[in-house]
């Protein structure tokens, strides 16, 4: 008889195959938004708060000739689709002005608008806004988790039986023991507390950040900071609307959330003002974003207008319900930005 075959792998390396292999998640003709929906396929109020942050930026930066929007994790440019719609409407020329850029790791969508360029990383050297919207929980991580002795191993899964299947490798050390000593401590800790591995991270933002000459760049995760990870760890795995188990075969997304405090401080020596975090609900209001009901007065003298308006505050009070979509963390790094653009 046979013995069982196993190929067992970190979980970095097994995700990067999964999401951007050849047949990969990301590579699925459905694309992101047929196995899970974001802020921006909630509402297109999501768009007009990107539109009125880029409007900000803008004017920050002097109203330059040019001015990119860079959608990182772009899925099938629905964004920069929704933001384009608005161009027309945008102050200054800023819509003739703007220049898109999809940055993701798979084909071009057929129907996409051709004035957005399609890349599979940032443009180096442009001024304007970058935005990453569920982008760095998709950047593929490595698992650890404390075995009997309290010793941080790394876990295994078996790209074999493509069934989930994990086991623990050796402990980990070197750049990864450093991380986890920095910003989620296991040594010692109980058996079976987990920790995603999250220096990769760190380097993609670093270099999306340093891909901009002047702008600002945000990022937008479900995240933790070190005083609150969670114990067991967040990965997980999404299909077709559905939390499921975490499986390197392609057919489902592999997403784990974002040390954020990390990724902010590997970026933090050429911050300028308005470096930070703040939840989504506080950014969306700053840029306006109102889940208050209108007036009801207006549905004696407008009836049309009260139900648009009515419409409008549910999709506000979705994208920016505490318990929901706003408690998603954004992380904003100016570069060169003579002022925060987003605290008055």
């Amino acid at each position: 008889m046979a013995s069982e075959k196993h190929e067992w792998s970190g979980w970095r390396t097994a995700a990067e195959r999964a999401l951007y292999g050849a047949g990969g998640f990301f590579r699925r003709p459905e694309g992101p938004a047929g196995h899970f929906r974001t802020s921006v396929h909630a509402s297109p109020l999501f768009a007009r708060a990107v539109a009125e942050l880029l409007c900000r930026v803008d004017e920050a930066l002097g109203r330059p000739a040019e001015v990119a929007l860079v959608d990182l994790g772009a899925g099938h440019g629905e964004l920069l689709t929704r933001v384009l719609a608005l161009a027309p409407g945008l102050p200054y020329g800023l819509g003739r002005r703007l220049r898109p850029y999809a940055v993701e790791r798979a084909e071009r969508p057929a129907a996409l608008d051709g004035r957005i360029a399609w890349r599979d990383a940032p443009p180096e050297g442009c001024a304007g806004l970058l935005f990453a919207n569920e982008w760095l929980d998709n950047v593929p991580v490595d698992v650890a988790e404390t075995d009997a002795d309290g010793v941080p191993r790394r876990v295994e899964v078996d790209l074999a039986s493509l069934d989930g299947t994990e086991r623990l490798g050796d402990p980990v050390d070197g750049e990864d023991a450093a991380w986890l000593d920095r910003w989620w401590p296991l040594a010692g800790a109980e058996p079976g507390l987990r920790a995603e591995i999250g220096h990769p991270r760190e380097a993609a933002w670093a270099g999306a950040v340093g891909s901009l000459r002047a702008g600002l760049a945000v990022a937008v995760d479900y995240a933790h900071e070190r005083a609150a990870r969670p114990p067991f760890g967040t990965l997980t795995g999404f299909r077709e609307g559905r939390e499921v188990r975490p499986v390197p075969d392609g057919t489902c997304d592999l997403t784990a959330h974002v040390a954020m405090d990390a990724c902010a401080a590997a970026s933090a020596a050429s911050a300028g003002p308005g470096c930070g975090l703040m939840t989504q609900r506080e950014a969306l209001r700053a840029l306006g974003l109102d889940a208050r009901r209108p007036p009801l007065a207006l549905a004696s003298t407008d009836p049309t207008a009260y139900v648009r308006a009515l419409s409008a505050v549910g999709e506000a009070a979705e994208l920016t319900d505490p318990g929901g979509l706003g408690a998603f963390t954004w992380l904003l790094q100016p570069v060169n930005l003579p002022h925060d653009v987003l605290r008055p």
